[in-house]
């Protein structure tokens, strides 16, 4: 209580204080008179108001209290009112606040623009592939053997039949000789047999026997020749050998690959399209193929076969396609872009896909709306407008714009993530969006 009534003390010498340094202030001020009437007037209202407190059974009941008792509920009196002096101030602080940000209105957002305009759109189809050789294989031998020659060097391009590597196949060829000496043998003995069959020196039985004999000895010098054709590989088609890597003196097992043969004029693409293309796909359209290899060439060919059944894991289908290689530029394996024409140009709206916000509602752009006032400079005030459009393909940087929006509309290209409906718009088009159909990287 020695501390309440220590406070009440200071806060008394402080207004008394505070009244007396507006009272010398007064005579700079002129207000003295209208100082003293006010404070007569707060007086007389006070007194008023402590004799009506007075004769309240409130003040009669406080005054019955122990003195300890009455000075807990005044002071408590005293913070709860504190309180309500401090929530009431922080209210309208808040409210005061709220009224004054609502009369500025939006900010205004600088942002980029263009006005949205027809161009010559080519109808396509984009996907990527990968390159197969027109015949590729991996070549071994059927049997083991010796490595005896090698004529073949590595890149070298053969015709077919040219002979790749040669077995040894000496002891094969001796083998042959012999075969081939007792085939012209029996041949010899069934032709005089056949002689004395017809002046009936002999049985039938023993010319039966002797054209058995000469046709048994004719298949084992036959199955000797293919033997010694097996030690002998030879290139079943025309192309390009790869990296030889088989020496003479070398041996090798049945099966090993010794080497690979591939035809790389013409040459294939294959690649999948989704089955909702089904109906835009057909044998005989013309494609173009570019590769990260080569990024400045593009090579032309046509489909040559669509397969007959989608895929049932990604229900997609899968086209063949061929294409001229005369440089032999294109290897197979190569990763390629595939490019489908469509038919004939036409002409849509596009613009930069920067312009367009995707969301799971739906696709928006915002226009560039004139408000019918002016600005501080005495151009004419804009405000941004969302509106939905309706999207179709893309190509490079831009995206065609089906419906929504009618051409010669001046379009946000950039900054709308900071836009809402009624936004005021500064257009700044120093720095614009990429837009080019068809971009290429930077080094």
């Amino acid at each position: 209580m020695k501390l309440l009534e220590k406070i009440k003390n200071k806060l008394i010498a402080l207004v008394l204080a505070l009244w007396a340094w507006m009272q010398r202030k007064a005579l700079d001020w002129k207000l003295r008179e209208r100082a003293t009437a006010l404070w007569e007037k707060a007086k007389a209202f006070w007194a008023r108001i402590e004799q009506k407190w007075r004769g309240t059974k409130v003040h009669a009941k406080l005054m019955a209290m122990e003195p300890l008792q009455r000075r807990m509920i005044i002071m408590l009196c005293g913070v709860f009112l504190l309180l309500g002096l401090i929530f009431a101030f922080n209210q309208t602080k808040t409210l005061m606040f709220k009224y004054f940000i609502s009369g500025m209105g939006l900010p205004p957002a600088t942002v980029s623009t263009m006005v949205i305009a027809t161009s010559e759109w080519q109808p396509k189809l984009t996907s990527v592939g990968n390159v197969r050789a027109f015949r590729g294989v991996e070549l071994s031998t059927e049997i083991g053997g010796l490595v005896l020659a090698v004529p073949v060097k590595s890149g070298q391009d053969v015709k077919e039949n040219d002979l790749l590597i040669k077995l040894n196949d000496a002891s094969d060829v001796a083998q042959l000789k012999s075969l081939k000496a007792m085939a012209d043998l029996a041949k010899v003995i069934n032709e005089r047999d056949r002689q004395q069959l017809a002046i009936e020196a002999i049985s039938k039985n023993v010319f039966d026997t002797s054209a058995a004999d000469a046709k048994s000895k004719q298949a084992q010098f036959e199955a000797q020749i293919a033997l010694v054709a097996k030690k002998n590989l030879k290139a079943p088609f025309s192309g390009r050998v790869g990296i030889v890597m088989i020496n003479p003196g070398q041996y090798v097992n049945p099966g090993d690959k010794l080497l690979t043969l591939q035809t790389l004029d013409p040459i294939f693409v294959d690649f999948n399209l989704p089955q909702s293309n089904a109906e835009q796909i057909q044998v005989g359209q013309n494609i173009v193929v570019t590769t990260d290899a080569f990024k400045d060439a593009s090579f032309t060919g046509k489909i040559t076969a669509v397969s007959p059944k989608v895929d049932t894991n990604t229900r997609n289908i899968q086209v063949e396609a061929q294409i001229a290689n005369p440089d032999k530029k294109i290897l197979p394996g190569m990763f390629a872009n595939v490019d489908i024409k469509l038919g004939d140009q036409v002409k849509l709206l596009t613009l930069p896909q920067t312009a367009v916000t995707y969301n799971p509602y739906g696709s928006t752009v915002f226009i560039a709306k004139p408000t019918g006032k002016k600005d501080k400079q005495g151009n004419p005030a804009l405000e941004a407008q969302q509106v939905f459009v309706t999207t179709g393909t893309t190509r490079g940087d831009q995206v065609a714009i089906l419906k929504g929006i009618e051409e010669g509309a001046t379009v946000v290209t950039s900054g709308q993530l900071k836009l809402k409906n009624g936004t005021p718009l500064i257009i700044n088009n120093k720095v614009l969006p990429a837009n080019s159909p068809d971009p290429k990287p930077q080094e």
